[in-house]
């Protein structure tokens, strides 16, 4: 394929592969540049909800995924103080009937492994790790790029550029964003633990919230149900940049008192001897995310907390309507990536608020708990999920 036709990605994450696969399926040729020398796993368990399930759908990956994906029953919402379940929505078949695709969760190394073998398969996808973009230069069409390939500066000429390089985007700043990530108070734990290690009664295929004053928990089976992925998200001051900082099982449990938090819920928190943490930061939304033949995809455009499950699912989804719009005027970039930044500012800005909102909600104390209660109770399943009818019904057109 001739070099007109070459997108260069900065960012071998769930975005930046997903939008090569995309770009590919589209017929161009993908570069992907990850300043990494190889993927580590880490991370741990994430959401896919239809609006992203469908998308890798459509890229083929269905078969190569199944090994890793599971469907959760039910989404349960209890009380932190008091265990009591407050509302139950059924996920499975009926979340799949609903909106035409299902409600997948996954390790995200395992999405992240499913990927790169696909991209590494392609012959429209080029993978150059330890690869550090650094600048680029515009022009009438295309772009130059500038990076650092194993500390040796070289330059490659392609038809545009595509900033998937995450939370702290070094291109967002090169394309003029002054504004910085802002820190949310919060930290979230990650972790780990064998299911058969839990209490019986956590062991089923749901996802699980728990809802308290300044913290919440979210806990489901990862890995065929072998493994139990957790994440704890307690208000906090620490705020170093990075998101696999090395945390203490007593600390987590320090943050999760007894008396604030039933037995069985401390029991889950106990299980793992290994916890990871990173520091909540988002960004107000962006306008506009790029400039010429130049854009950003993912957390590198609209960083957004975890409280709707949706940064991954939100790069996905960029990446569909990136390659959509991209293919519709092949010779034209700027004018498709402006297209797909149109398409795709409202929706993202949404989100970003929605989980913002969730955060209050999840984290809510006092008079404010008993009103939040009473509303979950009086809020059954269907009218649950029914409230983000336009999040999960979502299709790429």
């Amino acid at each position: 394929m001739p070099g007109s036709q070459t997108i260069i990605i900065a960012g071998a994450g769930i975005g930046g592969l997903t939008a090569a696969l995309a770009l590919a399926q589209q017929g161009f040729h993908a570069i992907v540049c990850e300043q990494s020398a190889a993927l580590k796993e880490i991370g741990a368990g994430i959401q896919l909800s239809p609006n992203a399930s469908r998308i890798l759908i459509a890229l083929g990956l269905a078969p190569k995924l199944h090994s890793y994906i599971l469907a959760p029953e039910e989404l349960i919402i209890r009380h932190a103080r008091t265990a009591r379940v407050l509302a139950r929505a059924a996920l499975g078949e009926t979340i799949e009937q609903r909106y035409g695709a299902p409600y997948w969760v996954i390790h995200r190394g395992d999405l992240q492994k499913v990927l790169l073998e696909e991209a590494r398969g392609h012959a429209n996808i080029s993978l150059r790790f330890d690869t550090k973009v650094e600048d680029f230069a515009s022009y009438k069409v295309g772009v130059t790029v500038s990076a650092l390939m194993s500390k040796q500066l070289v330059e490659e000429r392609a038809l545009a550029l595509v900033g998937a390089d995450g939370l702290w985007s070094r291109l967002r700043g090169r394309l003029g964003h002054k504004s910085k990530p802002r820190f949310a108070r919060h930290t979230a734990w990650r972790a780990l633990a064998r299911a058969a290690d839990a209490p019986v009664e956590m062991r089923a295929p749901a996802l699980n919230l728990w809802m308290g004053r300044h913290a919440h928990l979210v806990h489901y089976p990862v890995r065929g149900a072998d493994l139990i992925n957790m994440v704890a998200i307690v208000r906090d001051e620490w705020r170093e940049p990075g998101w696999d900082a090395a945390g203490d099982r007593s600390d987590v449990l320090a943050r999760f008192p007894a008396g604030m938090w039933p037995r069985v819920a401390r029991e889950m928190l106990a299980m793992p001897e290994q916890w990871r943490k990173w520091a909540l930061f988002d960004c107000s939304p962006l306008a506009p995310w790029g400039k010429g033949p130049v854009t950003l995809l993912g957390d590198a455009a609209h960083p957004m907390l975890p409280y709707l499950a949706q940064g991954a699912a939100m790069a996905i989804e960029d990446a569909a309507i990136l390659a959509k719009e991209l293919a519709r005027t092949p010779d034209k970039p700027a004018t498709g990536m402006r297209r797909y930044e149109a398409a795709r500012r409202r929706r993202t800005a949404r989100a970003q608020r929605a989980a913002r909102r969730n955060g209050v909600i999840y984290h809510m104390g006092g008079a404010e708990t008993f009103l939040r209660g009473l509303a979950m109770l009086a809020m059954r399943g269907k009218r649950i999920i029914g409230r983000y009818d336009w999040l999960y019904g979502w299709k790429p057109g």
